[in-house]
């Protein structure tokens, strides 16, 4: 095999259409990591293609189980968190299932925090009724509720470092620490903080999640989750249940991600100070009745928040006075910023949380967490915070 070259002069026209010259590059290295566009790899010797097949971090095989690519991914995200190794998904759901699905087994029982992205809500409440696994919900901020909460047959705790959308932070090292001495696995969804903001492996947590999608990325282009693993065992444990299920990420998904992550830090610089201006400012307008922002004084997280980030994120929400209406009302009047799903992009993105990101919620489950029908969510971009404020204002005028 090592004797073939795809130029060989025997062979016929029709066969070197397919077996394109694969270039070898010496001397030099890339800049920027390539996108290896590939669905899979040769090899020269069966057992080493054998053992890739059974390792995360052997050698490349077929793109569900690991790709050069990708693998550059979860090394930095890997790496920013302080983690042992990463998984790479299709999208930050992906991510959420394949930690969830490969960890929980019917009769299990699951204790998460009460106020949850919309999409995680739902997942658990599918857990519940086609599964048989049982779901405790506690604050995010009472190690002392999660400890009366946990039974023989726990075996997770899923928290949110800041929640989505009402912006409350979790209480990391105390939680991870009654998990820890209990023998129960803690994951963390750290989407809103990102790396820079928090690294809750630092705190004790066992597992952190992320929407690629959202911050790490940033140019919203990409549609990608991860999960780190603060242990190598339990990474590989979780790996072989990876490629079973299939949400891997693509390569040029993986590709754009690695891109925007180069910026992170100075796009986080901005989100969050043009967040500070519009949630002080909106603290006092007349048509707001709350801000949920834990840079806020007012805010029940904000002692926490203050021990805990080194920044209090880009995204936060609000009450309006005139409930669903002016809700709204306000958001089809905004110019600059936009209305849209998702957030972590340079524009700002406003929605209504009740019958979008949230809308599979009951009333019941909305009121507890926290989310009214007047809550606005707002993820601020890296615009001029003057231009933000005053299309924020002329919105609510």
């Amino acid at each position: 095999m090592s004797d073939f070259h795809p130029s060989h002069p025997e062979l016929r026209p029709e066969t070197k259409t397919v077996h394109v010259p694969r270039p070898t590059i010496e001397g030099s290295s890339p800049i920027t990591v390539p996108i290896y566009q590939t669905s899979g790899f040769t090899f020269d010797d069966p057992a080493v293609m054998a053992e890739a097949m059974g390792r995360p971090d052997g050698a490349f095989v077929y793109g569900r189980y690991s790709n050069p690519t990708v693998r550059s991914l979860e090394l930095a995200v890997s790496g920013l968190e302080g983690g042992a190794g990463a998984i790479a998904t299709g999208s930050g759901m992906g991510a959420i299932n394949t930690v969830l699905l490969g960890l929980l087994k019917p009769g299990d029982h699951l204790v998460a925090q009460r106020s949850l992205y919309g999409g995680t809500a739902a997942m658990i409440n599918d857990l519940v009724g086609r599964f048989g696994i049982s779901v405790t919900y506690v604050p995010e901020h009472d190690p002392a509720a999660l400890r009366a909460a946990v039974r023989p047959e726990t075996r997770l705790v899923y928290l949110e470092t800041i929640s989505n959308p009402m912006t409350l932070v979790a209480d990391l090292p105390g939680m991870c620490a009654v998990a820890r001495e209990l023998g129960i696995l803690s994951v963390v969804d750290n989407t809103f903080a990102t790396p820079l903001l928090c690294r809750p492996i630092e705190h004790g947590a066992d597992i952190v999640l992320h929407s690629t999608t959202k911050y790490l990325s940033g140019h919203t282009d990409v549609v990608g989750g991860i999960a780190v693993f603060a242990e190598a065992a339990l990474h590989e444990k979780v790996w072989h249940f990876a490629i079973e299920l299939g949400a891997s990420a693509d390569p040029f998904a993986a590709w754009l991600t690695v891109r925007g992550l180069q910026t992170l830090a100075l796009r986080m610089e901005r989100h969050c100070s043009n967040a500070h201006l519009l949630a002080t400012r909106l603290a006092e307008h007349p048509a707001v009745t709350a801000v949920h922002w834990p840079g806020l004084a007012s805010h029940p997280s904000y002692e926490l928040a203050g021990k805990l980030l080194s920044g209090f994120g880009g995204v936060f929400s609000f009450d309006l006075a005139g409930g669903r209406a002016a809700g709204e009302k306000f958001m089809s009047s905004v110019r600059v910023a936009l209305l849209a799903p998702s957030l972590g992009g340079v524009e700002t993105l406003v929605l209504h949380p009740a019958s979008t990101s949230h809308r599979a919620l009951s009333p019941d489950e909305l009121r507890r967490s926290g989310i009214g029908e007047g809550t606005v969510r707002i993820a601020v971009g890296i615009e001029h915070p003057e231009d933000l404020w005053a299309d924020v204002t002329q919105a609510l005028a």
